[in-house]
Formats: C-alpha cells, sequence, structure tokens
C-alpha cells in the first residue's frame, strides 16, 4: 500500500494543464496516503504532447492510450480528452483494471454514460474506482456551503438559481473548435458548462432534478474553420463551418422535494469571463456563492433578530473549513487550480480506504440524464419532460 500510483493522462488541453496541476502539487501539500507519479501523458502529436510533458512534468510522453492502458505499471487512467472519446477510453481502462478519473460531462449521450456507469459498477466489484471531474465541488466555499445545507442552515430548500455565463463566443469570428461541433462535444454551453451547475444544484442540495422545461438557442450559426487553436482560443484558417451545438441554454427544473430551480448556461453573456453562480433559498435562510469570489460565501439567517437580518459574507480560509488546513493562514486565497489538487486528494484517500469515491460514475450519468431531458424539452417548444431514473446525490 506504499507503492506509489502511477498516472497516465489521456489528452493535454486546457483541461490538461489544469490535472496536472493538481497531480503535482496534491503530493507535496497534503499528506497522502498513496504517493502519486506522474508517470505518462498521451496525445495524438508526439511533438506537442511531448512539449507538455516537459512543460507539466510528467515523467514521459505518448501516443497510443490503448497501449498505455495495458501497461502494468499504470494505475490511474486521467481523461481529458473531448467528450467523444470519453467512454472508449474509461470503459477500456476500468476492464483493464485501473482507476479512472474522467473529465465532465462524463460522456456525450445518455446511452455512453449508462455503458460507462455500468462499467464502473462491475469494477467497483474488483476494487477499481472511478469518479468524475466535476472539480467545483471541491471549492472549499462551495463545499462549506453543502454542508451548511445538510446541517439545516436554510432550512427546507425552497427555490434554487444557478448561472454559469461565459461571453468567449461573443466574437462571431471566433473559430469552430471542437466544443462547437456535436460529434466531439454532445452539446454546447448546455453540457460544457450547464454541466457544472446541474451537479452543484444536486450536490449542494442534496435534491435530484426531476423534471425539466428549456430552451436552447444557437446564436452564431456559422464559424471560420479553425487553423490553430489551444482551450478555448484559437486562430481561424479559410471556409466556414456549421456550430452545431447550442450557445446558450436557459431551463427551469422542479427538485426531487418540490423545489424550483432556475438555470442559465451560455457563452454569450458579453463581460462575463468565467461567472458560476449559485442562491439557495429556504424556509430559515439563504446561501450564495459566486465563482468570481471562490474563497467566501453569502449566508442569510432569517432566525436572526428582524434588526439584524441581511446577508452575512463568511471568509472561507480558515482551517476548520473544507481542505483549507493543508494551505496558508487565515485570509491567504486560494484559486481556481486548487480544487483539482483537492480532486487527487479525495481520488487517493478513496482508493487508500478501498470506497467508491464521488462524483461518481453513476452521479455522472444522472447529470446526462438532466442534459438530455432539457434537449427533449426544447425539441418539444420547451414542454415539461422527465428525467429520466433522476438520482439524487447522497
Amino acid at each position: 500500500m506504499t507503492r506509489p500510483l502511477r498516472v497516465a493522462m489521456i489528452g493535454y488541453g486546457f483541461m490538461g494543464a489544469a490535472h496536472s496541476v493538481g497531480w503535482r502539487q496534491a503530493p507535496h501539500v497534503f499528506d497522502l496516503e498513496r504517493p502519486v507519479e506522474m508517470a505518462v501523458v498521451v496525445g495524438r502529436n508526439a511533438d506537442a504532447v511531448a512539449s507538455a510533458a516537459a512543460k507539466w512534468g510528467w515523467a514521459e510522453s505518448a501516443t497510443d492510450w490503448r497501449e498505455v492502458i495495458a501497461r502494468a505499471d499504470i494505475d490511474i487512467v486521467d481523461i481529458v480528452t473531448p467528450g467523444d472519446s470519453h467512454a472508449e477510453i474509461a470503459i477500456a481502462a476500468l476492464q483493464a483494471g485501473k482507476h479512472v478519473l474522467c473529465e465532465k460531462p462524463l460522456a456525450n449521450t445518455v446511452t455512453e454514460a449508462e455503458a460507462m456507469a455500468e462499467a464502473a459498477e462491475r469494477a467497483a466489484a474488483r476494487g477499481v474506482r472511478s469518479m468524475v471531474g466535476f472539480t467545483y465541488r471541491r471549492v472549499p466555499a462551495v463545499t462549506l456551503l453543502r454542508d451548511m445545507i445538510a446541517e439545516g442552515a436554510v432550512g427546507t430548500v425552497q427555490q434554487v438559481r444557478a448561472a454559469y455565463r461565459q461571453d468567449w463566443l461573443v466574437d462571431p469570428g471566433m473559430p469552430l473548435a471542437w466544443r462547437l461541433q456535436k460529434e466531439h462535444a454532445g452539446s454546447g454551453a448546455l453540457g460544457d458548462i450547464g454541466a457544472h451547475i446541474i451537479d452543484m444544484t444536486q450536490f449542494v442540495t442534496g435534491l435530484g432534478v426531476d423534471s425539466v422545461t428549456g430552451t436552447l438557442e444557437t446564436i452564431v450559426k456559422q464559424r471560420p474553420l479553425q487553423a490553430a487553436g489551444s482551450g478555448l482560443s484559437g486562430s481561424a484558417g479559410d471556409g466556414f463551418g456549421e456550430v452545431t451545438v447550442d450557445d446558450a441554454a436557459i431551463f427551469t427544473g422542479r427538485l426531487s422535494n418540490g423545489a424550483l430551480a432556475s438555470f442559465e448556461a451560455t457563452r454569450f453573456a458579453t463581460g462575463r469571463k468565467n461567472a458560476l453562480t449559485i442562491e439557495v433559498s429556504g424556509d430559515r435562510g439563504a446561501l450564495a456563492f459566486d465563482l468570481e469570489d471562490l474563497n467566501s460565501l453569502r449566508f442569510y439567517d432569517r432566525t436572526a433578530p428582524e434588526g439584524r437580518q441581511g446577508f452575512t459574507r463568511i471568509l472561507v480560509t480558515e482551517a476548520v473549513h473544507p481542505y483549507v488546513a493543508a494551505w496558508w493562514p487565515a485570509g491567504h486565497m486560494l484559486g481556481y487550480e486548487h480544487g483539482f489538487t483537492h480532486q487527487v486528494v479525495d481520488l487517493v484517500s478513496a482508493i487508500h480506504a478501498g470506497t467508491d469515491p464521488h462524483p461518481s460514475f453513476a452521479e455522472g450519468l444522472a447529470v446526462q440524464r438532466v442534459l438530455d431531458a432539457v434537449e427533449r424539452s426544447s425539441s418539444a417548444a420547451a414542454a415539461w419532460t422527465s428525467v429520466a431514473s433522476p438520482v439524487p446525490v447522497p
């Protein structure tokens, strides 16, 4: 149990950089039960993936993920590829006895996600663990928000308002990246960032989304073909191609306790760079989180004396707060990248303990079913649409 867990990361784009930070930092900041080693990063372009390996600290690079998964010296497979390859890689890795971390959304379709969840369940019986990368769960303020709701801070949840707004596609000259092609991404803003607010709502409230009514919109329908690109940026080449995913998704959900939740996922919110917000209102109070102020929560306590009620800022940097004790003194802020470190900590801890980590592939499937219901609702003139087999988050 003291042998290092050797990690292979499949993919090396924007999320590859973020995951690399997590794997590199976790064993140096936290006292992990098992050491980890960044063994190999895999990509299709030999020169580019070799450069990524050198830059981010991977011991070697490779171009064939099947050969890497078959290696006896690999224990964990971290999947950060576009969604169209998640199912094939994850199922193969689980069958090979490798623990799997897979970026969100779990897959491009419910059928793929179901196959992945079934493979994960079979693998778990053999002691093989799997987890979905809904990293915002690991922001200390979000984990604290969940804990406070579970302790009754807001009472009965009556309404949730969640939004994830970006503006990186407002320019119609932004080229046709893979995130704008349904065959690669599955969906647009809905799956890319809407998945986060669906998962966050289910995570912090402990309630599933049972039904939805919503609308999807593609605002810019054609874009220049991409000549080169990385992450959320790129350069245009010659010609144009069709955008086959949504630019914006606006929908309402009915939670399993009957409460209403409103959701907005858009990449056309001019001036909003990475604005994820959630506010949970109950009969005893309310809690609000804003990713652009990720070290704090806002708490309204309706049980306080009438003349002293109002939203109070909780600075989530104390050692008693989730994950924070391993980092800096109180008031010394954490950032976006720290959630990826916490993700590694939770996965390694679960592997060591022999328990299934969260969010599980089953929880990823639950989000996929909500995404599917939103798409079906939009195709049916925003009719209320049931979520198939909704699963509340534990």
